[in-house]
């Protein structure tokens, strides 16, 4: 079992920065593929970004450029540096991790930290 806790959302300005973490527990995420998805005010879960064991990185097209997933497999965390914040960047952002490929759908992935809440104001 791996357990996820996010930390570093808040509140924030328009086009301001933060960087979220996920520390993971019960067992080293080294092998594993970990991800950030986000889910908006009354939308769905959808994929963020995601980076493989390798530390090859993906993206959706609508934060390429402005936010960077990366990962130190030593402290077992993930980050996610998000900048240029704007209010459609507003949701719960959840880190997720799963055995082998990134994939962007959300019933693929295995564990799931609680979230934690970005909000951008304009």
């Amino acid at each position: 079992q791996v357990q996820l806790v996010e930390s570093g959302g808040g509140l924030v300005q328009a086009g301001g920065s933060l960087r979220l973490s996920c520390a993971a527990s019960g067992r080293t995420i080294s092998h594993y593929a970990m991800a950030w998805f986000r889910q908006p005010p009354g939308k769905e879960r959808e994929f963020v970004a995601g980076i493989t064991w390798t530390a090859l990185t993906s993206y959706s097209d609508s934060v390429k450029g402005r936010f960077t997933i990366s990962r130190d497999n030593a402290k077992n965390t993930v980050y996610l540096q998000i900048d240029s914040l704007g209010p459609e960047d507003t949701a719960v952002y959840y880190c997720a991790a799963r055995a082998l490929l990134v994939m962007t759908t959300v019933d693929r992935w295995t564990y799931w930290g609680q979230g934690t809440q970005v909000t951008v104001s304009s």
